[in-house]
């Protein structure tokens, strides 16, 4: 298992600004890969890969003091970068879809470099990190410590709302595994209950968004004011993005939180495979975004598999149209929030599709209901 652990860098303005030339450097070695490989097809048809590309890059650094003077596998890092984007590019264009050509990237949005730890990177005795082509040892704020026994892979650095941090990529071992009692979960998600639980517990939304709506309001006026191209509106332009991480860190610690809640209090865990993405483009946009259920479902997933959990996904067709009781039909509209059926079942209707939901991961043997054949509204 691979897990990620994330520390804040405190950096003087001399590393401040050695990094952003980095960041720079980087960004124009990019964009000159892209252009070589346009060039390439356009004149002799002929597609590079990173291959390709990595062989020149000895003769690139001879002939650039900037790009010689940083981590020669943070440069192919970047290499390695194009040729994902590439990669993805040609995927989805298999897969049918119409995707946009990769484009060029500015310096002000190229905001991380991936560094091989021991090679580009390193830890000293300090407790501090060294990185090639910048002065002096920056210092981390250690939150909390690396696990024992893990191998440190790779290393992201990255600048966000004016902040950096260093990202480490750590290689757990196989744990044992852990003999759990059995405590299943059926788990609905929505926008009036962040998460209904099969069990009749439902958990509120987190209102960051709606809490920093007049703030971040706030702020888009005042960069509406100032005059394109100046310091002013950097600055107001820098405020906007401190808002908008704030919201992010609120959102991502409520999510840890609730995550590490379901995987101590149950061993199977079962979600709805809902098309996030599509649901994001709707009237309902803001909402989605805000609930950040894909996000959820991330972090459930790698802390159950730690603790010995099972985390599913299933059909999420007429989930909340279903009875848990007698398995009929009982269709319902958006408003109306309560499950009433014949059979005598009257449960909250999110409640209720959590129930079918649990029914449908088939935990146990014999237990489960289908999904139905054709779509109906969820």
């Amino acid at each position: 298992m691979i897990l990620s652990y994330k520390f804040r860098l405190y950096t003087t303005l001399a590393q401040e600004a050695a990094l952003t030339e980095m960041l720079g450097a980087f960004c124009d070695l990019y964009n000159a890969g892209l252009q070589q490989r346009i060039e390439a097809y356009r004149r002799r048809g002929v597609s590079l890969r990173y291959g390709n590309q990595a062989a020149e890059l000895k003769a690139v650094r001879a002939e650039d003091e900037r790009l010689a003077g940083y981590s020669f596998s943070g440069e192919q890092q970047v290499l390695r970068r194009l040729d994902k984007t590439f990669s993805a590019f040609f995927g989805r264009v298999k897969r049918g879809a119409k995707p946009g050509f990769p484009r060029f990237r500015a310096k002000a949005r190229f905001d991380s470099a991936e560094m091989r730890v021991g090679d580009g990177l390193t830890i000293r005795k300090s407790k501090r990190l060294g990185i090639v082509g910048i002065p002096g040892e920056i210092k981390v704020r250690w939150h909390r410590p690396l696990p024992p026994g893990a191998k440190i892979g790779a290393a992201v650095i990255s600048r966000k709302a004016g902040k950096w941090f260093v990202c480490f990529q750590i290689q757990m071992p196989d744990a044992e595994p852990i003999n759990r009692p059995f405590t299943p979960v059926g788990i609905d998600m929505g926008l009036t209950s962040l998460v209904a639980l099969s069990t009749g517990e439902m958990v509120p939304p987190p209102q960051c968004t709606k809490n920093a709506a007049k703030a971040l309001r706030r702020a888009q006026r005042a960069v509406a004011r100032k005059r394109r191209g100046s310091k002013r509106r950097t600055k107001a332009k820098l405020r906007i993005a401190r808002v908008s991480a704030h919201v992010a860190n609120q959102r991502r610690d409520f999510s840890h939180k609730l995550a590490r809640r379901l995987v101590n209090e149950h061993s199977h865990i079962a979600f709805e495979d809902l098309n996030i993405k599509g649901l994001a483009t709707g009237m309902l946009a803001k909402s989605v975004n805000n609930a950040a259920w894909n996000q959820l479902i991330q972090h459930v997933t790698y802390k159950a598999a730690n603790a010995g959990g099972i985390v599913v996904l299933v059909d999420p067709r007429g989930t909340s149209q279903t009875c848990p009781e007698c398995g009929t039909i009982k269709r319902k509209t958006l408003a109306e929030r309560e499950h009433r059926c014949d059979c005598g079942c009257a449960l909250n209707r999110d409640v209720a599709a959590a129930r079918i939901v649990l029914m449908r991961a088939r935990f146990q043997s014999g237990t489960g209901c289908q999904a139905p054949s054709q779509r109906i509204a969820a």
